[in-house]
């Protein structure tokens, strides 16, 4: 009952982050709403389309790169299940921010995958998503290096320096204080961790270690590796095509396309879905390379609900497909 009340607050919380994000974000912008509607109205939809088959395509890969992590560990599924597993997740992040743990419960259930362990994969898809990102921001700083340290200037540390030159000495120190005493206090705990690593829990924990140790396992590494770039790449050209749907965008580039990427993508880890956060921060770059209020407001909206259409339809039919799909697997298991 607690995990559950404490689950339903952090949903709250983070739903409200959002939803105070897409009111400062329109507040940017409160003054342009018929510019806004005409953009809307006149966009090209053609290519949000595309915009939203490739999103779709990204997540198929993805169910399929899952198999890859699966397979050594023992475990062959499904692709229909894998792909349904992947939208209902992705569906669980848009709505209550659980993706992570509503995929490898779809999988354990219909797959018999542990949970530990399709969760310890996902986990690992995490940590290379993360590897990837890393990679992004390399290729943008070696192209648009001056304009990411335009933005960061504008946008991150001059804004920390004002806050810090109206923060006392003693609001430091109390900050300074919380954070080493957290560090030691980690310290001192990590026996007591180690110790609970044992009985049931030991085995949930050994679980999900082989699932995060998946990756080492994998029979043709350079496929995997292979699709794991396949994805990024589909990511990045969901915005990119989304540029010719509006004039104004069509004439930005791969390079700030990377921009865009990048620093969206960190958007989208703040909020459900990035919800308001992702729209905040692109709408800003737009802004910065030079877009009216208008145009960098619509883009963001464009790119983000095309992706929200895709993933709640095919999140709520897989929803509604998977019992009936697996249900001759279960009458012959029964």
């Amino acid at each position: 009952m607690k995990s559950k009340t404490k689950s339903i607050i952090q949903f709250v919380v983070v739903l409200a982050l959002g939803l105070l994000l897409v009111w400062v974000a329109y507040g940017q912008v409160a003054d342009q709403k018929e510019k806004i509607i005409s953009a809307f109205s006149n966009a090209n939809y053609f290519w949000v389309f595309i915009s939203a088959m490739i999103g779709f395509f990204s997540h198929i890969v993805r169910a399929y790169r899952w198999k890859y992590l699966l397979e050594p560990l023992g475990y062959k599924t499904s692709f229909i299940n894998a792909s349904a597993a992947v939208f209902i997740g992705y569906f669980g992040n848009y709505a209550f921010r659980l993706g992570e743990i509503m995929r490898p419960t779809i999988i354990d259930r219909y797959e018999k995958v542990p949970f530990q362990i399709g969760f310890g994969t996902v986990i690992t898809e995490r940590i290379v998503d993360t590897i990837l990102l890393f990679v992004i921001l390399g290729l943008t700083l070696l192209f648009q290096f001056s304009e990411l340290i335009g933005l960061s200037s504008e946008y991150i540390f001059t804004p920390i320096a004002k806050k810090f030159d109206g923060m006392s000495d003693v609001k430091i120190i109390i900050l300074s204080v919380l954070g080493i005493g957290a560090i030691i206090a980690f310290l001192l705990l990590r026996k007591k961790m180690a110790g609970k690593l044992k009985g049931k829990f030991g085995t949930i924990i050994k679980g999900f270690l082989d699932g995060l140790s998946s990756v080492r396992k994998i029979k043709n590494m350079w496929a995997f590796v292979g699709l794991s770039v396949l994805i990024w790449a589909m990511y990045f050209y969901c915005s990119y095509t989304c540029f010719f749907a509006l004039p104004e965008t069509s004439t930005l580039g791969h390079k700030e396309c990377l921009t865009i990427m990048l620093l969206g993508t960190l958007g989208i880890v703040f909020t459900p879905g990035g919800l308001g956060a992702y729209h905040l921060i692109v709408a800003n770059v737009l802004i910065f390379y030079g877009l009216d209020k208008a145009e960098a407001a619509t883009f963001p909206w464009l790119v983000w609900t095309s992706q929200l259409i895709v993933v709640t339809f095919m999140g709520l039919l897989s929803l509604a497909l998977l019992p009936i799909i697996n249900r001759k697997k279960n009458v012959v298991q029964q």
